[in-house]
């Protein structure tokens, strides 16, 4: 084996042993242990750990991959290979337009009036929220209102 491979070898073996002996120190320190058996706890482990590392022998370096030829395709022509300016231009109609609607459309739900043009706030009511926000007022809290709509949401499509 090369000695780059085994430095390389050497060196995961010490870094996946070393984490499983701070693993090993964090279960025993919230279990309690004192810092003597913590200390004993973690050279157990990374020694332990190291050496069953180690003792695995590395049989894939023996793996061949096989070669193969492709068959019943059709050579690429040159000319195909390339792109036009008009291929790289964007096209003028080419807008995301989300017209998917759901079949069923409660009055008060906040997720889909989130994306309805006539429930958008207006510049001037964003800047009032704004101006309120910055003043120190305080708006109600909306958290349980949206745990209630994504509730809403996970029912209907479940």
């Amino acid at each position: 084996m090369d000695v780059n491979i085994e430095r390389i070898e050497a060196g995961v073996d010490a870094a996946a042993a070393a984490v499983y002996a701070v693993g090993t120190a964090a279960v025993l320190s919230l279990l309690g242990a004192s810092s003597a058996y913590t200390a004993l706890g973690v050279a157990v482990a990374f020694g332990g750990c190291l050496y069953g590392l180690r003792s695995i022998e590395a049989e894939y370096l023996d793996f061949k991959v096989p070669t193969f030829e492709a068959q019943g395709l059709d050579p690429v022509e040159p000319d195909e290979l390339f792109l036009t300016e008009a291929e790289l231009a964007p096209a003028q109609d080419d807008a995301l337009v989300l017209d998917d609607i759901l079949a069923e459309v409660d009055p008060e739900s906040r997720v889909v009036s989130l994306f309805d043009r006539d429930a958008m706030p207006s510049p001037a009511q964003l800047k009032a929220r704004i101006d309120e926000h910055l003043q120190g007022e305080r708006t109600p809290d909306a958290s349980q209102a949206l745990h209630e709509a994504l509730a809403e949401l996970r029912r209907s499509l479940g």
